[in-house]
């Protein structure tokens, strides 16, 4: 018996028979030089492979057109194919060189990958696979390299593997894989995201697993515990089972609480809100009992680039103001009379967004640098781009509009005031709208904890994003494996900064509502009610266990539990 331990990725516990994916071979590009006159010879052999592996994506789509989550992944890569600005920069660096196409791809790729590592944002970061795997295929095929058939994985079995291209993903839905364990990939990543909605137990971060694991061995995958064992004793085996049948209980058991009011054990009432960064995200908190939408990520919906020439192109274009009113609508008739908050654009100071008109530049330190409410008004032109549909959207439910990383009074007067010319100017088109949308912001620096009298005086509501502000205020990057383990949202430096702004947006009588992880853990979420917290927003899969969780405490045991925090020195 060998046990691993790793990163979970997605919860649950499966035992079943292994399958092991080979290694993929490392691809050798050839640097051989061209001819003089055979460039356009190459790029003919480029388009060539685009087209061949655009025809595989299409197919790759049309086998999991209903499924939302894995069509946009290979939408993505048919947009990604297709990109104009970046075949125009390719080309331009091959016409400069005198190697074959192979080389000059692979160093663009690479280009262009890198800069999405460097963002500092998670899920940016992640996207960098996609640019490798999507142009990797067409590499294979100008070298006409065949690696491991993902269509090989036998039905029923936990995949064992280095690694998992985005592309390869699709298995997932086409055969009933009960388990993942892989010794890299991320929280973020396509695998993890789609594991998590899948259901499937995943740990990622396992040394060395491929190593040991045999195809048809029995594995356990713990992705509770971030722990995978091979070939478990009886024992361990039988200790096992009873976890995975106490959890099938539990499920069975939460199951209750979905349509049931979230209150203590006293009967005070709670709000349990969703964080979302899809229109198809909106319709699973629908169904996991969310009292509405907490936080919208609408960055998510600025990963691409529209082309009217382009059927999957336009439908992904969701920086003009038609797309963005489709997905922001979609999302409010969804959720009916229930509150959804949308969140302004939230974007780091890098290239990763490809937005017309939007100044972006490099940056030695995006997260201190032009990102989210900066980078907006900045660019004034795409936040009213941005005003402009939600307001059009907010005739079709109950809409806020939040601004991200607020750090001084002014940001908040001047997003005000671009928000009251694109009521002008709506009203002079004669479009409906709501011309009483609530506007608030994100409290999620010290700057803004320690002003928050301040900004309450501007501001509609208030939404304590903890996870920035836990990391700006300590100065860790929880991202950082070196410095992670001082990442503490219980650091009484942050819980005084939380405790400061839930009181001034009682004395100024806004709302108030945390949307950061510390909303979703049992631990954080005991802390936060009791110190005055009614409002909590979370992934939609943890909604049910919050409601049962704070049933089991009256306010005044939970005032006691923030106590003891709150006065930890």
């Amino acid at each position: 018996m060998d046990t691993f331990l790793g990163a979970s990725a997605s919860g649950g516990i499966s035992i079943g028979k292994a399958f092991v994916i080979p290694d993929v071979v490392k691809r050798i590009i050839p640097q051989s030089l061209i001819k003089t006159g055979d460039h356009e010879k190459e790029w003919k052999r480029l388009e060539k492979s685009l087209k061949i592996v655009s025809d595989q994506v299409a197919k790759d789509l049309d086998s999991v057109k209903d499924d939302k989550v894995q069509s946009e992944i290979f939408q993505t890569y048919f947009m990604m194919l297709q990109d104009v600005e970046f075949l125009k920069d390719l080309r331009k660096s091959f016409e400069a060189d005198n190697h074959k196409i192979e080389y000059a791809l692979d160093l663009k790729a690479e280009e262009y990958a890198d800069k999405l590592r460097k963002t500092g944002n998670e899920y940016l970061a992640q996207r960098a696979q996609d640019i490798i795997d999507i142009f990797g295929r067409v590499l294979d095929d100008l070298l006409d390299y065949h690696p491991f058939n993902i269509d090989s994985v036998p039905d029923g079995v936990v995949i064992v593997a280095k690694s998992m291209n985005p592309s390869d993903t699709i298995i997932l839905s086409k055969r009933n894989i009960i388990g993942l364990a892989l010794t890299e990939g991320g929280v973020s990543s396509h695998v993890g995201i789609l594991a998590r909605n899948y259901g499937i137990p995943a740990v990622f971060a396992l040394h060395r697993i491929t190593e040991h694991a045999k195809s048809g061995c029995t594995i356990i995958v713990d992705g509770d515990a971030g722990e995978t064992i091979i070939n478990p004793d009886s024992e361990t085996t039988i200790y096992y089972n009873e976890k995975i049948e106490k959890q099938k209980a539990h499920r069975l058991e939460l199951e209750q609480w979905r349509g049931k009011p979230a209150l203590s054990k006293d009967g005070h009432k709670f709000q349990i809100l969703a964080n979302i960064g899809t229109v198809e995200e909106a319709k699973m908190a629908l169904e996991e009992g969310a009292d509405g939408i907490g936080l919208f990520r609408t960055e998510f919906l600025f990963m691409s680039e529209s082309d009217e020439k382009n059927p999957v192109k336009k439908h992904l274009g969701a920086f003009s103001e038609d797309s963005q009113f489709e997905a922001y609508r979609s999302v409010l008739e969804t959720m009916g009379d229930r509150p959804v908050t949308i969140r302004t654009l939230d974007a780091g100071g890098d290239k990763a967004l490809n937005i017309p008109d939007m100044q972006l530049h490099e940056e030695k330190n995006p997260l201190m640098g032009l990102r989210a409410i900066r980078l907006s008004l900045s660019n004034e032109r795409q936040l009213k781009t941005q005003f402009r549909a939600l307001y059009r959207a907010s005739a079709y439910g109950n809409l806020k509009i939040m601004l991200p990383l607020i750090t001084d009074v002014e940001q908040v007067k001047k997003s005000k005031e671009l928000a009251a010319q694109v009521r002008e100017e709506l009203a002079s088109e004669n479009i409906p709208f709501n011309p009483d949308v609530p506007i608030g912001i994100m409290v999620e620096t010290a700057a803004a904890a320690l002003t928050a009298d301040c900004l309450a005086a501007q501001s509609d509501f208030f939404s304590i994003g903890t996870n920035d502000l836990t990391q700006y205020t300590i100065g860790v990057d929880r991202e950082n494996a070196a410095v992670a383990p001082l990442y503490d949202e219980f650091h009484l430096a942050v819980l005084r900064l939380i405790d400061n702004t839930i009181k001034e947006s009682k004395k100024a009588k806004i709302p108030l509502s945390v949307c950061g992880e510390m909303a979703s853990r049992t631990n954080s979420v005991l802390v936060l009610a009791g110190m005055g917290v009614r409002q909590l927003s979370m992934s939609p899969m943890q909604i049910t266990e919050i409601k049962k969780l704070l049933s089991r405490f009256t306010i005044e045991e939970l005032q006691g539990i923030s106590s003891k925090r709150l006065n930890s020195l």
